[in-house]
């Protein structure tokens, strides 16, 4: 894909469908660009992570990688730049969407640095609101993870 300069809004113009495109490496290398801090990397690695999740067919390409992303993913949500921890989360709850209670088995290992983030008053919100995410996508084993490391987490089905 190419960035295209827009006026207003900048976008991804892929020379390929991304239907085609393999996820091993192309999603990890995204992922991994997560962390980035200079513009137009940021903006190619959040945006490109983004469409390629919402491929069709996306959940069984993706799924087989979470071994993989779940490291890159941590990295992004223990990273010093306030930034890159949010489009960490964002990447995150993207993720859920896709692969749903696949996410589970890793998910105690995202949790410990979304606790730590989750006594800063200005990531208390979009924590708490990711974490509901992750429960709605995740099914009733997710809340019993979450509440495991995150115990003060209130459960949306409650």
């Amino acid at each position: 894909f190419r960035l295209v300069h827009g006026s207003v809004k900048h976008r991804l113009q892929w020379e390929c469908s991304p239907e085609i495109l393999p996820f091993d490496p192309l999603l990890i290398t995204l992922a991994e660009g997560l962390r980035e801090t200079k513009h137009p990397y940021t903006f190619v690695s959040k945006e490109g992570f983004r469409e390629l999740l919402l491929v069709q067919g996306a959940p069984e390409k993706a799924v087989p990688l979470l071994p993989r992303l779940i490291p890159v993913l941590k990295a992004a949500l223990v990273h010093s730049d306030d930034e890159v921890f949010e489009r960490g989360l964002d990447a995150l709850v993207q993720l859920s969407v896709v692969v749903g209670p696949s996410l589970n088995h890793h998910l105690k290992l995202l949790l410990t640095s979304l606790s730590k983030r989750l006594m800063d008053k200005k990531f208390k919100e979009p924590i708490t609101s990711a974490l509901q995410k992750l429960e709605q996508h995740g099914g009733s084993g997710s809340l019993i993870i979450i509440k495991s490391k995150i115990p003060t987490y209130c459960s949306i089905c409650c």
